[in-house]
């Protein structure tokens, strides 16, 4: 547990005390005198000092609120330091087919696998990104749960950004050309997986043989595709399906072309529950490390805020009584 100020430089506001301290004095000092004029006896000491009190303790309060302190809860958990796990999701206009109006489109589907990936290798830094014509890291491989959920579900949607082709097919499995020819894994990470969860339309492949030869580069990334496609899912953006759309046939195979150029895998999404299994296989076991992950923040300013109207309600009412 650890306490932080998300605005240190707001107990500047501190300063501000030093107003109704002045007017105080300036008060006092007046009162005195008309005291002293008419003979009047001068107030218990602790009950002049009790209203300055409660004037320094308003504004101490209000300037520790505007610090905004949290407390902060941290955890440590085990880390792969030799394995990760890049999970791309196609963004493509045509995942949001679905079997009928209302049930869950194909990206929807894709993020749930992906979320379940997630929870079945916590200890497996695992890195999201989106792909269209190009492909788009989100998020670097990390054993964060939250932030992964986080992104999934706030950062990635459909045609986020938008695709560089304006044909029906805006999907170009090229892109993954990308994944190991730029970074994308730290590198020192010997054991590196890709998943692709998509519904395999894509555009043909320009350059098979630069597709094939970014693949062949060490280490080698075990690649996995998972197909979501069914030949009765539609698009039903408006409630009704979409004419301009056909699910295409020939995409499995076209698939599976690409994959064998690579030595990737294809699964369909009914075998998808074994997909954690084939990730498990693929990075094995390994050296782990330690990994501080930040917990829930509680915020203390509402509460602080509160606490400076007890001090204020006596300043009152010692004003109006």
């Amino acid at each position: 547990m650890e306490l932080a100020f998300l605005t240190p430089l707001a107990g500047l506001f501190a300063l501000a005390a030093l107003a109704p301290l002045l007017v105080w004095r300036a008060r006092e000092r007046r009162l005195r005198q008309v005291r002293g004029s008419l003979k009047l006896s001068e107030p218990r000491r602790r009950t002049r000092l009790s209203l300055a009190l409660a004037l320094g303790t308003v504004c101490a309060l209000l300037a520790l609120a505007a610090t905004q302190p949290v407390v902060a809860t941290s955890r440590q958990l085990p880390e792969r330091t030799d394995a990760q796990v890049f999970v791309v999701l196609d963004t493509s206009r045509s995942m949001t087919a679905s079997s009928a109006a209302g049930e869950p489109t194909r990206f929807e589907r894709s993020r749930a696998i992906a979320l379940a990936l997630r929870d079945a290798l916590p200890e497996v830094p695992m890195g999201i990104a989106s792909m269209t014509s190009n492909v788009l890291p989100h998020l670097f491989p990390t054993t964060d749960r939250r932030v992964f959920i986080a992104t999934s579900e706030d950062f990635i949607d459909i045609e986020r950004p938008p695709p560089s082709y304006s044909q029906t097919l805006a999907t170009s499995i090229e892109g993954l050309g990308d994944v190991p020819t730029k970074n994308y894994f730290t590198p020192a990470t010997k054991k590196r997986v890709l998943v692709v969860l998509s519904d395999g339309e894509s555009r043909p492949l320009d350059n098979p043989d630069a597709f094939d030869e970014a693949f062949d580069k060490k280490p080698l990334i075990e690649t996995i595709f998972v197909r979501l496609w069914d030949q009765d899912e539609r698009i039903y953006l408006t409630g009704v399906a979409e004419v301009g759309y056909e699910p295409e046939p020939a995409s499995e195979e076209q698939l599976r072309q690409m994959a064998d150029l690579i030595d990737a895998r294809v699964i369909s999404e009914s075998e998808a529950g074994s997909l954690a299994d084939m990730v498990a296989e693929a990075v094995g076991s390994g050296p782990t490390t330690g990994r501080e992950h930040e917990g829930r923040r509680r915020a203390l300013m509402p509460w602080i805020t509160l606490a400076a109207v007890l001090p204020l309600g006596f300043v009152l009412r010692r004003r109006n009584v």
